[in-house]
């Protein structure tokens, strides 16, 4: 294919690519806050994780902010569509090239690959150099909403966006593997901000919580900043001691019964 051709290919994937992405995260972050903020928002109010209730200028700013990511990612998909038609990635077409064993396994790999890529990403991030340059629009929301979940500098957002040619430069994925992954993640992320604890009190007790992450743990690296830096799985905190000394306290108090709520809290203002 002529370069002209690949470069306009590769041009008009952009405005897709972050329409597509904007779809996916508008609708994931907008049930999230409709139900939690919403028309559940008395019933849960003994689940929110901090209390009082965000502010409309908060949701402005995390809405805005999260619009200039979606452009990024765009941005950066349009560079690995012209990769992709250059042939220099290793997408392809047919799943039975590879096998549905591979199509499963390639999309738990990528889910594994790209929460090694985060923890270790996000806790450079945090180095006292880097981050009010890359990370400190991410924590002026210290009481997230799901808006949050996007809500990037430009600098990490090309951070964060830099899974996508991780993967497709370096191992064989069909564009719909990758695209469940894509929906995985938006799902896990907007949960992971989305202030509330939604888990039963007994999770702590259970096996996967060694394993997998929860709202709370991230609502309290949002507070705390210097610990909880994993997203999908607690393994990397776990196993480097990053976690929270009082993640397990805190997840008890927000799912236990004798949580008290600020009833100023309760409104957005």
């Amino acid at each position: 294919m002529p370069l002209s051709d690949r470069i306009w290919l590769a041009l008009r994937a952009a405005p897709a690519i972050s329409l597509g992405d904007a779809f996916w995260y508008g609708l994931m972050a907008g049930v999230a806050w409709l139900a939690l903020y919403v028309v559940l928002r008395r019933a849960m109010a003994g689940r929110k994780i901090v209390p009082r209730f965000p502010t409309l200028k908060q949701l402005g700013w995390e809405i805005l902010y999260s619009l200039r990511s979606l452009l990024v990612f765009g941005a950066v998909g349009s560079f690995v569509a012209f990769a992709g038609y250059s042939g220099w990635t290793r997408f392809y077409m047919r799943i039975d090239d590879f096998g549905w064993t591979w199509f499963v396994a390639s999309i738990v790999l990528i889910i594994f690959i790209h929460d090694t890529y985060f923890y270790w990403t996000h806790r450079l991030m945090h180095h006292r150099r880097l981050f009010r340059i890359f990370h400190r629009v991410h924590h002026l929301s210290i009481n997230p909403t799901p808006w949050a979940a996007y809500s990037f500098s430009t600098f990490e957002a090309v951070v964060q966006a830099g899974i996508s040619p991780l993967v497709v430069f370096t191992m064989p994925v069909h564009p719909l593997a990758f695209l469940t992954f894509m929906i995985w993640q938006i799902s896990f992320n907007v949960l992971g901000h989305c202030g509330y604890e939604l888990l039963p009190r007994w999770f702590m007790q259970c096996w996967l919580a060694k394993f997998l992450n929860t709202s709370t743990h991230h609502a309290m690296h949002h507070e705390a900043f210097r610990a909880n830096y994993g997203l999908y799985f607690n393994f990397w905190d776990r196993l480097l001691g990053t976690n929270h000394p009082q993640y397990e306290q805190r997840f008890a108090a927000v799912t236990g019964p004798s949580v008290e709520v600020e009833k100023s809290g309760m409104q957005i203002r």
